[in-house]
């Protein structure tokens, strides 16, 4: 089946995109990738979602030395620091 050309293909609607941050309590990175997610979100009108690291063993066991990781559409955006321009790029294209 042949690829369209990107310059054809219809931007995505944001709202149809999911984020999840990743995080664990009293993690000042974290609570940093929480302002920006919800920023972000927020202005996009994106769902998201945060899950705590300590109350999931498959999150732990994956992502802990990561922490905060950003997940988009259930796959890794980024991890330690959220970048404001790159996640919405990420979710706008």
């Amino acid at each position: 089946m042949a690829r369209m050309s990107p310059l054809f293909r219809r931007k995505a609607d944001p709202r149809d995109r999911f984020v999840t941050l990743v995080r664990k309590p009293g993690c000042h990175l974290c609570d940093d990738a929480q302002a920006v997610v919800e920023k972000v979100c927020g202005d996009l009108g994106v769902p998201w979602e945060q899950k705590d690291i300590t109350e999931d063993r498959q999150l732990h066991d994956e992502y802990w030395e990561q922490i905060p990781v950003v997940l988009v559409d259930g796959r890794q955006h980024t991890f330690w620091r959220v970048d404001e321009g790159r996640l919405r790029k990420e979710l706008t294209e």
